[in-house]
């Protein structure tokens, strides 16, 4: 099995992914869907000679050890690539993520003009989440690109691994990769805060010091960008808070409340016509999200928070987001309705033009504040 043919069928077929696993044909990931590809099964033979062309000595001893690896491989003429390798049943597997070494533009994503002005904020944290292959990396390499081409500013960027390449623009950025530049996140956000950082840039918040030292960079005043693996704004919230003890919780509230500029949180969906489209929702901090972050029983309130914010912040829902794709004709009603929140609300509100339970939360929770 030649791995580079499969690389080119898989950047050809635009698949975004590519999964090797002993026992059974090669996977592309094509707009969402896995499918075989129309080939023998993959033995442990073939993994092995893989494995051997595209990791180094080092990272074959962290396989032995640490059963996965992270890695990035460029192959000439066909495009770079994101890999972890992993054992599963006791052999090895492999998932190829491919990468657009070139920084789409901003424009090119389909998402909102509010995320555009969040890339321009000056300090503070902003966090990009969604499952894995929503789109958050592509959308903080477009966010970072903002900055570079707009701002003079000095960005280090901390990855595992590094997928898009940026040039210095008006901005100077130094991209840092875990394993060949420096030996963890959690050592290079610590030596980040010694190289006169503007901007800051780290692929994963993974746990406790790292959420803690982008908290702290956040509130000295610098611009931390970083990913959590969260749905929403809520989950993100508790997901950060739940990285430390619980006597640490109303600390970590009050901090996270005073730094945390915005959450966008990133859903591909079925486009009209074929091919995937992004619905974020967005939370764009103000005096009442920074009420519902401080007090564990608000929190519930924080997607409120974000409807009522929607025409003076720019910050949106969910469902605002699909009312929104709906109307301008990206994707289909039924489509629309079945990855809302509330189905019911959304279809009475939408077609009907009747205010949901939703929306009468939102009038409650602006005449509360």
């Amino acid at each position: 099995m030649e791995y580079k043919n499969l690389l080119y069928a898989m950047v050809k077929q635009n698949a975004s992914d590519l999964h090797l696993r002993v026992g059974c044909p090669p996977f592309f990931r094509i707009h969402g869907n896995l499918l075989p590809a129309k080939m023998a099964d993959t033995t442990v033979e073939d993994m092995q000679g893989i494995l051997n062309e595209i990791l180094k000595k080092e990272q074959i001893e962290q396989l032995s050890q640490a059963r996965e690896v992270d890695a990035g491989i460029s192959v000439p003429g066909v495009g770079r690539f994101r890999i972890n390798v992993y054992k599963q049943c006791g052999t090895p597997a492999i998932a190829f993520r491919s990468i657009k070494v070139d920084v789409p533009s901003f424009d090119s994503l389909n998402v909102p003009p509010s995320i555009r002005k969040i890339a321009m904020e000056q300090r503070g944290l902003i966090l990009v989440t969604g499952t894995t292959g929503s789109g958050k990396s592509t959308l903080l390499a477009s966010m970072i690109d903002i900055i570079n081409t707009t701002q003079k500013v000095n960005i280090i960027s901390i990855e595992d691994p590094i997928e898009f390449i940026h040039k210095n623009k008006l901005a100077t950025i130094a991209q840092r990769e875990v394993g060949a530049d420096t030996i963890s996140y959690t050592e290079a956000l610590k030596a980040a805060m010694r190289q006169d950082p503007d901007v800051i840039l780290m692929g994963e918040i993974r746990d406790q010091e790292t959420m803690l030292l982008a908290l702290t960079a956040a509130d000295t005043g610098h611009l931390v960008l970083s990913t959590l693996h969260t749905m929403n704004t809520v989950e993100t919230v508790s997901r950060a808070i739940s990285f430390f003890s619980y006597h640490q919780h109303d600390q970590i509230r009050l901090m996270l409340s005073s730094v945390l500029t915005a959450v966008v949180s990133m859903r591909l969906i079925p486009k009209k016509g074929g091919g995937l489209i992004p619905a974020c929702e967005i939370m764009i901090n103000n005096s009442n999200v920074e009420e519902c972050i401080k007090n564990p029983d608000q929190l519930k309130m924080i997607d409120e928070a974000i409807a009522a914010g929607n025409q003076i912040y720019g910050s949106q829902t969910f469902d605002q987001a699909l009312e929104a794709l709906y109307k301008n004709g990206f994707v289909e009603f039924d489509v629309a309705k079945g990855f809302a929140s509330n189905p019911e609300d959304f279809e009475l509100k939408v077609i009907g033009g009747i205010s949901g339970s939703s929306d009468r939360a939102n009038s409650s929770f602006e005449d509360e504040y």
